[in-house]
């Protein structure tokens, strides 16, 4: 009993003291200390447009708090609260941000801060980015300043000085100027997000040594120069979005060395061939999308190969060669889009056996022979399987009738009585295809303009009569 006794006093007196340092000269308890809250409510003024919102939340971590206010108690006597995240967004209603809403400098004060995110709120007045202002935050691990078009500028190289940080996301402002190559000092972060600015020059070599990085987005810029070798080294990466941009060259075949790549974006660039062979490497890609490039070559027989593709985008890419047999499975691939190139040769008909296919577009291409694709897939798929823009193709006369889609035309193949391939029936015919299609797949008119400079096709009596007058003689005096 003595001992529990003790113990009690003990914590009483430790109560006092802390009690009594959480008293203001007011006389009301503080819950934080002076230059912390007092930093808060600067940062809060500069941004929001409510000139009572330290009146209205004297205490923010506790009797008082604001949704967009985070606080942690400290881990050291006295213990006292720490704002560790702000928050100011969309999701937050009220008050909105005011029309000359800025960063405080006061940001300085709150040296525990480990979020720090300001959603669509520099709308109209313009602000750039402090060099000074972000440098010694040493505590922030979340920079999230997206959707403001006011905010312009250059990004300040002195971010690469916030040592904790792991979450850098700029997009979707009017930022201007290079990516400073300090930013490869940043070798903890995990996300870089500068999407959608007004970014120029080329992408630093630096970024290769980010070896934490899992997300790298720095689409719908102007960046231009060549796709450093170095984005091989960034082997957590699992995500790179680099579209909608200038770059030129080739893919850098180390590329392919990124093996936990799950989405690569590289589309609307003037990126040109040959497609590396490399990109097989990527085990676990999911979404190959690389669209709207120059790259005027063939696509490499060991993308084919990639077992959990289940997005792949080539329109517009000036691609040559033919579609490869689809006799590895593909099982996850659900959308596939190769329209708008110069591919030829026949449709694959083991397309069609893909389980997860839900989308394919060949339009606008090259392609030639009857499509002889399962009745049952042509018709799941719809107007979600588009073919238009293939002179050389043609179909079946009883898939003609049917009409499946507008995004199905072609004319019927000259004496054609091929019925729609069944699913049962697909596997033989892949076993004994040939390479050379027999004549009844060539499109109509291929086959009519092919017969008409053969010696014997005569279109009218004149012309039969003048290769075979001793018939028509014979004819006319058995009969007349």
């Amino acid at each position: 009993m003595a001992s529990l006794s003790f113990f009690l006093v003990g914590f009483l007196v430790l109560a006092s003291e802390v009690s009594s340092l959480w008293k203001s000269s007011d006389g009301f308890e503080m819950e934080m200390e002076k230059e912390e809250l007092l930093g808060l409510f600067d940062v809060m003024e500069a941004l929001l447009d409510d000139s009572d919102w330290a009146k209205d939340h004297p205490q923010p971590c506790s009797e008082t708090p604001w949704p967009g206010v985070q606080c942690e108690i400290g881990q050291d006597p006295p213990f006292y609260f720490h704002v560790t995240k702000i928050h100011i967004g969309p999701d937050i209603l009220s008050p909105p941000c005011k029309i000359s809403a800025t960063i405080s400098d006061s940001l300085l004060k709150l040296p525990y801060l480990k979020t720090f995110s300001v959603f669509n709120c520099f709308l109209t007045h313009p602000i750039t980015l402090s060099p000074a202002l972000f440098g010694s935050l040493s505590s922030l691990e979340h920079l999230a300043l997206e959707s403001n078009p006011a905010l312009s500028g250059k990004i300040p190289s002195s971010l690469a000085k916030l040592a904790s940080l792991r979450v850098l996301s700029l997009s979707q402002n009017n930022l201007e100027g290079n990516i400073p190559k300090e930013i490869g000092e940043m070798v903890i972060l995990e996300q870089l997000d500068l999407s959608y600015n007004n970014l120029s020059g080329e992408v630093p070599e630096e970024i290769g040594d980010m070896e934490n990085l899992t997300i790298l987005d720095l689409s719908w810029n102007t960046l231009d120069g060549q796709l450093p070798s170095t984005l091989g080294q960034l082997q957590l990466l699992q995500k790179a979005d680099l579209g909608s941009n200038k770059l030129v060259g080739r893919i850098p075949p180390d590329l392919g060395m990124v093996k936990r790549l799950v989405l690569l974006d590289l589309s609307n660039n003037l990126l040109t061939g040959p497609i590396p062979e490399t990109l097989s490497g990527l085990d676990h890609l999911e979404y190959l999308i690389v669209d709207h490039n120059p790259f005027n070559a063939m696509i490499p027989h060991s993308v084919w190969q990639l077992k959990k593709l289940q997005t792949m985008s080539f329109s517009g890419c000036g691609l040559r060669g033919t579609l490869p047999n689809f006799s590895t499975p593909l099982e996850h691939l659900s959308s596939l889009s190769l329209d708008n190139n110069n591919l030829t040769g026949a449709i694959p008909s083991n397309i069609g056996s893909l389980p997860s296919l839900d989308h394919l577009n060949l339009s606008n291409n090259k392609l030639s022979g009857e499509v002889l694709l399962p009745e049952s897939f042509i018709e799941r798929l719809g107007m979600r399987l588009d073919i238009r823009g293939n002179n050389g193709l043609c179909t079946s006369n009883q898939l003609n009738q049917k009409k499946v889609s507008m995004y199905f035309e072609a004319p019927v193949c000259l004496n054609s009585t091929t019925e729609p391939r069944s699913d049962e029936t697909l596997a033989w015919h892949h076993q004994h295809h040939q390479p050379n299609e027999p004549e009844r797949t060539k499109p109509y008119e291929n086959r009519l303009k092919e017969t008409s400079h053969a010696p014997w096709f005569c279109p009218n009596i004149n012309c039969l009569l003048a290769f075979f007058p001793s018939f028509f003689s014979m004819f006319i005096s058995n009969y007349f």
